[in-house]
C-alpha cells in the first residue's frame, strides 16, 4: 500500500505546479475536518468523505494509473457530501463559529474540485484516456 501512495505522489510531482498547490489546499482544508469533527456533524461526514475519496482515487489509480478516470473517486463520495452540507447550511453559524467558516471553505473547495473531476471524467468517458 505504501508503494501505491509513493507511486501516486511521484505522478503528482510531475504535474504542473498549480495542480500540486491545489491538491495541497484541498487536502489541507479537508484535513481540518479532524479537529472540527469533535464539535460538528458536518465535519464528521466530511472526514468520511475525505477517507472515501482517498480510498476511491487510490483504488482507481491501482487499476488505471494516473488518468482522468480518477475523478470518479471524488465524484462518488463528494457529490452527496456537498448536497448534504448544503442542505445543512442553516446550521453552519458562519459568523459565530470557526467551524462555520471552515464549512463554507470546505464546501467551496469541494465544489471546485468536483468541477475539475466532472470535466475529467466526461473527457475520460469521451475517450481521452490520458
Amino acid at each position: 500500500m505504501l508503494e501505491l501512495f509513493s507511486a501516486f505522489d511521484a505522478e503528482v510531482a510531475t504535474q504542473p505546479q498549480w495542480i500540486q498547490v491545489w491538491l495541497k489546499i484541498l487536502v489541507g482544508v479537508l484535513a481540518l475536518s479532524v479537529p472540527f469533527s469533535f464539535v460538528r456533524i458536518e465535519a464528521r461526514w466530511t472526514l468520511l468523505g475525505l477517507v472515501l475519496g482517498v480510498a476511491g482515487v487510490m483504488s482507481l489509480y491501482s487499476q488505471f494509473g494516473y488518468s482522468r478516470v480518477l475523478g470518479f473517486g471524488h465524484i462518488i463520495p463528494w457529490t452527496p457530501l456537498v448536497a448534504y452540507l448544503l442542505l445543512r447550511r442553516a446550521h453552519w453559524r458562519v459568523r459565530e463559529t470557526w467551524a462555520g467558516k471552515w464549512i463554507v471553505t470546505a464546501v467551496s473547495v469541494l465544489l471546485i474540485s468536483l468541477a475539475f473531476d466532472y470535466v475529467d471524467v466526461i473527457r475520460w468517458l469521451a475517450g481521452d484516456r490520458a
